[in-house]
């Protein structure tokens, strides 16, 4: 089994990600870091300037994070998977909400034409869940009715196990049960239940992180393993060493 590499979403650093990457970029390498997650460059200027930043730095950009209303343009999809994959990356996460049912029924047919038009480019769609695809429309989880009508082949999914766990369900049965659909997985943490807007370092929120690492290596055999805390009260750089320290102590 091949062991995943760690990534870490940009997110934590906010602005500073904009003004200074080469400086974040060298923070996170510093903490321990394989590669990175961040916003999918806007033009060639913006591609340039990621190349540049991460030009003689140890790190992969791993991929890029858009919104599901852009996969509804065939031209946008292209021009991502595109910018994607010329840094390197090889995924491309998108993430959104609907509000009923023929809502997410719609975002699978724009999930599966974008999936293909990806696939053609080198670069894997991966679907980001959030909380809300976990409460109940009429009977149904859109999450898993998401799951269910777009094309594993075109559609893989990039799981965030705190909102799994906010949404109530095991992040690690969630894992066991979409496997190798799963190439790339958000580890977050957090207090959950009414204070689920406060992000903590991995090991330090509510989350069973140990149980759902077992299962991504058991059962997925991810490409990345990604750290991604939404923001901290503490240094970014800092929050993300201890997050990389603590994948260290469960063997990662």
């Amino acid at each position: 089994m091949n062991r995943p590499r760690v990534g870490v979403q940009l997110i934590v650093f906010g602005d500073r990600a904009g003004s200074d990457l080469r400086g974040v970029l060298a923070d996170v390498q510093a903490a321990g870091y394989d590669g990175f997650e961040g916003g999918v460059p806007a033009s060639k200027d913006q591609e340039a300037k990621v190349a540049a930043a991460v030009d003689g730095l140890s790190l992969a950009f791993l991929g890029g994070h858009s919104g599901i209303d852009q996969m509804e343009n065939p031209d946008q999809v292209e021009r991502c998977a595109a910018h994607v994959a010329a840094l390197g990356g090889r995924y491309l996460m998108v993430s959104g909400r609907r509000d009923t049912l023929d809502g997410y029924r719609g975002a699978a047919e724009v999930l599966n034409r974008a999936g293909e038009r990806c696939r053609k480019a080198g670069v894997a769609l991966c679907y980001h869940n959030h909380n809300w695809e976990f409460q109940q429309i009429e009977g149904q989880v859109p999450i898993h009715l998401l799951a269910e009508l777009t094309d594993p082949e075109l559609v893989k999914l990039c799981p965030d196990v705190y909102w799994v766990h906010v949404g109530g369900e095991s992040p690690a049965e969630f894992l066991r049960r979409y496997g190798a659909r799963c190439p790339c997985i958000h580890f977050k943490d957090g207090l959950a239940g009414d204070q689920y807007r406060e992000f903590r370092e991995l090991g330090r929120g509510k989350v069973d992180v140990p149980a759902a690492l077992e299962a991504a290596l058991k059962f997925c055999e991810p490409d990345w393993i990604i750290v991604e805390q939404d923001h901290t009260d503490g240094g970014p750089a800092e929050s993300c060493r201890i997050s990389r320290d603590y994948l260290r102590s469960l063997g990662l």
